[in-house]
């Protein structure tokens, strides 16, 4: 990022100067350039104010020009590049901001997108193109816990279910094969890990690649003549990359430091892998795997300031007991834990992902590492039940009147932080963002008087409001996971267990942060929380941007918000 917004940049050669080639007040989200171009350029999504209604746009590297190619109306994602480069698929939920409908532009040209499918409920987009760009492979996304591939007929529209096995499972990932007769796929269908498959599209037989390893499959790319297949493993949330040489079926593992890998994709000639990875004490950048020499050339490299890098502070894995037992014994919940230098005892902040079907990893934050060298905080973020990367099971424990399980593991961290010498056990504070504001919340109710204080930043105060006033297109999505609020048990559960309904038992300070703009949890869920708090004479702290969603992306906002917590953590921890 250089300015206010991330941009997209163009790199020519290894350690090159960047070139910038957008230039918006809005943070651009995802780009797709295809692998065999018939005009040069990419397509990108942007939207404003973070409200996530993305749209798709066409950049023209020839001439440097930008062409909307949705419509301006609805949610708009799933760039998929065809294998000739001339079209482009995506899908919209413009027409009634419900349905997913699929269309497919045309690239160069300046006819509208055609419309190709239409109808699709929930949580649809397009995965692959076949080889021969005549099908689309599709994911229907119902839950973290089930999701279901079809195969889509480009010119009649017939949809096809790809064949599954007995029961939900996730599917995510799919490509074809370079022969169009079956696809590559991470599910966790007979498995309690997701795993890297092979499903035969006339049979159904499974061929399971990667039952050897006893982690999650993250991601993986097969170069386009088939030659090559590579996938990352998620190793107690650190990568590991191993490249498959097909028809020799050997695996070899390139040696590259510890840390997160992003998104990897073969070049066209499938003789290079390309992949970003980050770590703690680096910053991501980008790296190329030459796969006849065995080489990693590092294309970018980040700024890190006037700050030595050397002198980032590393995560370390520890793992606590909590209050269930697991085969005979306490189940032993994860966490990345960041230590200053100095002795101690350290005030603690405890940072809660969201998702809440999300993991910690250990990645790159510059102001974890102020937090801890400048602040002098041990930061401990742990991955509760109900994060995904330790199996399904763990995956499941929070789900539906489970939901306060999740809530007690953080009541067994602060025991396990009072039991260790070099942390302050009373000046302990919590915070969360999404799924996370809401386990902050939570926890000032449940542990209030072991913690000094809370940072809320876009969190569910309430569920049965929050599924009630959440995107329509959205709220589907979450009853698998929360639950449904129409039916009057249920929903008589979730009103007993929000924080809002339990605010009278909030009794230290709070810091609410929220974007005005949020689809995803709206800003009433802060507002009424705040209001509540601050009726009954309670301290909170309100920061709001009209020009932010779920969560700060801008540059000025998020320095303003974070300067803001670093003003209320010094406030209250003295």
């Amino acid at each position: 990022r250089f300015g206010d917004a991330e941009q997209l940049h163009r790199v020519a050669a290894p350690l090159a100067a960047r070139e910038q080639l957008t230039f918006y007040g809005e943070p651009v989200t995802v780009a797709r350039a295809p692998q065999s171009a018939v005009a040069p350029g990419f397509t990108f999504l942007k939207d404003t104010g973070g409200n996530e209604n993305a749209q798709v746009y066409w950049y023209d590297s020839a001439t440097r020009a930008v062409r909307m190619l949705s419509s301006g109306k609805g949610v708009n994602g799933g760039l998929a590049w065809s294998h000739d480069g001339r079209r482009v698929a995506f899908h919209s939920t413009a027409r009634d901001g419900v349905s997913y409908d699929l269309y497919i532009a045309d690239i160069p040209g300046s006819a509208s997108p055609r419309l190709i499918y239409t109808g699709f409920q929930k949580n649809w987009s397009v995965a692959s193109w076949s080889p021969d760009d005549t099908k689309l492979l599709i994911h229907n996304f119902v839950s973290a816990n089930e999701s279901h591939l079809f195969v889509l007929d480009v010119a009649t529209a017939a949809l096809t279910p790809v064949a599954e096995g007995a029961g939900p499972a996730s599917v995510g990932g799919a490509q074809f094969t370079p022969d169009g007769r079956a696809i590559h796929v991470i599910t966790n269908r007979d498995s309690e890990f997701e795993q890297l498959q092979r499903i035969d599209l006339a049979t159904g037989a499974v061929e399971v690649l990667t039952a050897h390893i006893p982690w999650d499959i993250d991601t993986f790319d097969r170069s386009d003549d088939g030659r090559y297949l590579a996938y990352v493993a998620n190793v107690d949330g650190t990568s590991r990359l191993t490249l498959v040489n097909v028809a020799a079926r050997s695996e070899m593992q390139p040696p590259l430091p510890e840390g997160r890998i992003g998104r990897i994709a073969f070049d066209r000639e499938g003789r290079k892998l390309a992949f970003a990875l980050e770590s703690p004490q680096a910053p991501r950048d980008v790296f190329v795997l030459e796969l006849e020499r065995n080489a990693v050339v590092r294309y970018t490299k980040s700024e890190s300031g006037p700050v030595d890098p050397t002198q980032f502070v590393p995560a370390e894995l520890v793992r606590f007991p909590t209050f269930d037992r697991e085969r005979g014994k306490p189940r032993q919940v994860p966490a990345l834990v960041f230590r200053p230098a100095t002795p101690g005892p350290h005030p603690v902040l405890i940072d809660i992902h969201g998702g809440p079907e999300s993991q910690t990893v250990p990645t790159f934050s510059p102001f974890t590492q102020f937090l801890v060298r400048e602040m002098g905080f041990v930061v401990i973020q742990p991955n509760v039940r109900g994060s995904s990367g330790y199996g399904k099971t763990y995956l499941n424990l929070d789900n539906g009147e489970d939901r306060e399980d999740s809530v007690k593991d953080i009541g067994a961290l602060i025991v396990w932080i009072g039991a260790q010498r070099n942390l302050d056990a009373k000046r302990v504070f919590v915070s969360g963002g999404s799924y996370g504001g809401y386990m902050s919340l939570a926890s000032m109710v449940h542990f209030g008087d072991r913690l000094r204080g809370g940072v809320d930043v876009v969190g569910i105060s309430n569920f049965v409001t929050f599924l009630e006033s959440t995107s329509a297109y959205r709220r589907d999505l979450r009853r698998p996971e929360y639950g449904d609020e129409r039916l009057p048990r249920m929903r008589a559960y979730l009103q007993r267990i929000s924080p809002l309904t339990n605010a009278a038992r909030i009794n230290k300070p709070l810091l609410v942060v929220q974007g005005l703009n949020d689809p995803r949890v709206p800003a009433t869920e802060s507002q009424q929380m705040v209001s509540k708090i601050r009726a009954r004479g309670g301290e909170v702290w309100y920061l709001a941007a009209k020009d932010e969603g779920h969560g700060f992306r801008k540059k000025q906002n998020r320095d303003f918000y974070l300067k803001t917590m670093v003003t209320f953590l010094e406030k209250q921890s003295k």
